[in-house]
């Protein structure tokens, strides 16, 4: 069993002498699926906790973006090795809560990770659109050009992409935001005149063709081919 779900012999004995240790939610599931039996047959106390399928890629779910703590931000880029798209309509908040972001993103692409950017188009209507139902003083022209700027400075690092989304999508986007970190991702719904930080918020893993994931890994590749290069 310890071989199919990638843990130790060591672990797996561990299990079996405490009753009350709780093997982490992938360890779980991928026992439950060899042994054919539901997750509360082996482990009676997390009965109230059981996810369906459907369900499993949901990793935590956050009422308000900003609830979201910035060291999960941090572990996700760091261990991300192949793929960072980060699709937020503006994506200027990530510069202030990370540390040290540009050299961390110049540290990522030498490593052979692609980078990505997709923003919005300041200068198509719907930006005026937004500013005037948000109503804030920092507005989203504002965080778009933040970015913009951010990512001047990183004009010589190869690797890192950026487009403006294409304005036909200016909805689908500005109303969705996916930060994908390789088979992870943060899911932000934006609510009528909430701004990000306001909206809620899903992490989500992949673990299945198809699934929470792959949907909405599949909306960031078709926004990301339609859109156009942001120039330096």
């Amino acid at each position: 069993m310890a071989r199919l779900v990638g843990v130790s012999h060591k672990t797996v004995q561990r299990w079996l002498a405490d009753s009350s240790r709780l093997p982490h939610p992938q360890h779980r599931w991928a026992v439950c699926d060899a042994l054919g039996v539901a997750e509360e047959v082996v482990w009676p106390r997390v009965k109230t906790l059981v996810k369906s399928r459907s369900d499993r890629e949901v990793v935590e779910t956050f009422p308000y973006r900003s609830a979201c703590p910035t060291s999960t931000w941090a572990e996700l880029v760091d261990g991300a090795r192949a793929d960072i798209f980060l699709g937020g309509f503006t994506n200027y908040f990530v510069w202030s809560q990370q540390p040290a972001f540009p050299q961390t993103l110049r540290r990522k692409t030498e490593a052979g990770c692609r980078v990505r950017f997709l923003v919005g188009d300041p200068g198509t209507p719907i930006v005026g659109n937004r500013e005037s139902v948000e109503k804030v003083p920092l507005s989203v022209a504002t965080r778009i050009r933040i970015t913009l700027d951010e990512l001047a400075k990183l004009a010589d690092v190869p690797g890192l992409e950026s487009r403006f989304s294409a304005p036909e999508d200016g909805p689908n986007h500005i109303g969705l935001s996916v930060f994908r970190f390789d088979d992870e991702a943060l899911v932000t719904p934006h609510l009528a005149s909430t701004v990000g930080h306001d909206s809620p918020m899903m992490h989500l893993r992949r673990l299945r063709k198809d699934g929470m994931f792959d949907r909405f890994a599949e909306h960031c590749e078709e926004l990301w081919e339609r859109g156009r290069p942001v120039k330096p």
